[in-house]
């Protein structure tokens, strides 16, 4: 009887794990294996570079979006793609419930369940994460921040994290005195919990390109209207502007997990070998767990980690261990010539990141990721 490998989630993590499997594991098992990919999106969105494509006319959507189902064609009956999203999980009996676009629910059963499903963000007509309503919604809500951000004169960006600054530099880096730019953080510093000499370089950047920074203020509220926003400050001030692009805070797609496999954040508990806390034949790769924080460069090391386990476990041998507490990385854009980013506690040289990451913010990779010829 032949085995299932149900993937839930064809993002970096999703497609990674799918190739690997594809492409090499199944040529080496000898139970006849299938691998069904399971996405509310047909469409993969290269959205590490968002931050520079809601700058009008810099990113065209073909380099953005790629159709997962080409990508999976190649393999014929190894490969089945759904569209749809997961509503729930019997762990007893094997199977996950699937809602798909025109509302029809139906059940699909696994032999070993892949969970990389995901995070979104809280603003859901933020550009930053694909749209869980599908493709189509992803580019409608990224091509109406493009017309925003065109037409407006003020705007806030809201957060001080890697998407919050890579934001703003994007915006400075365009319109420099044409627009004003502000960024708001809350923090006592940009990037919380880098180095401080990561900090004060982006901060640095962001003025040369005529961002005006406000630190140590939190955005309280804010209130649309008529082609206006207005918001509240911390500090008691209220500022009015054109277009307030929120970057704080993302939400684990886990609401159909019980909630027994997850932290109280709603992230997936893993082990050292990326199974999940709990269960038998289930596992969990990239911004659903809870072991790494939810950066592409983690999430590209994890997917790498448990295709390595799953190739071990199907073959019949051990998994070996993931090693998540390394020193910490990160990289940041700085508009289209500078980058900043860190080693553990120390500060990477800005020519080395932006070569690797600002330049292109890596939309050259996307073929690769969905064809699987990259793998």
């Amino acid at each position: 009887m032949a085995k299932t490998i149900v993937i839930l989630g064809a993002s970096y993590a999703g497609l990674t794990i799918a190739h690997k499997l594809l492409k090499h594991t199944l040529k080496t098992v000898n139970e006849e294996t299938k691998v069904v990919v399971v996405s509310p999106t047909t469409h993969q969105y290269w959205n590490l570079a968002s931050v520079r494509a809601i700058v009008p006319g810099q990113i065209p959507d073909e380099k953005l979006f790629s159709s997962i189902p080409d990508g999976l064609a190649q393999y014929k009956d190894s490969a089945h793609f759904i569209h749809g999203t997961a509503t729930g999980l019997d762990i007893p009996s094997k199977t996950v419930l699937i809602r798909t676009p025109s509302g029809e629910e139906q059940k699909q059963p696994y032999d070993t369940l892949i969970l990389t499903t995901g995070c979104r963000t809280i603003d859901s007509a933020s550009p930053w994460k694909s749209s869980l309503n599908g493709y189509e919604a992803t580019k409608d809500a990224l091509h109406t921040i493009q017309e925003e951000v065109k037409n407006a004169k003020t705007i806030v960006v809201g957060g001080a994290g890697a998407t919050g600054v890579e934001t703003a530099a994007e915006l400075g880096f365009e319109f420099g005195k044409g627009k004003e730019v502000t960024l708001i953080t809350a923090g006592q510093q940009l990037l919380t919990g880098v180095p401080p000499s990561v900090a004060a370089f982006a901060e640095n950047e962001l003025k040369k390109l005529h961002v005006s920074v406000l630190k140590e203020v939190k955005i309280t509220s804010s209130f649309a209207s008529a082609n206006k926003t207005e918001l509240t400050l911390s500090n008691g001030d209220k500022m009015l502007v054109d277009l307030y692009l929120p970057t704080i805070g993302v939400i684990p797609n886990s609401e159909f997990i019980p909630k027994e496999l997850k932290d109280e954040k709603g992230y997936v508990t893993v082990d050292q070998y990326l199974k999940v806390k709990g269960t038998e034949d289930i596992w969990a790769a990239g911004d659903i767990t809870d072991c790494q924080a939810a950066q592409f460069i983690y999430c590209e090391k994890q997917a790498e980690a448990l295709s390595k386990n799953l190739d071990l476990v199907l073959n019949g041998k051990e998994p070996v261990v993931y090693k998540a507490d390394g020193p910490p990385i990160m990289g940041v854009s700085l508009g289209r010539s500078r980058a900043t980013g860190r080693f553990g506690n120390m500060k990477m040289p800005s020519l080395v990141i932006w070569f690797v990451k600002g330049r292109t913010l890596g939309v050259q990779k996307l073929p690769g990721l969905v064809s699987g010829s990259a793998f």
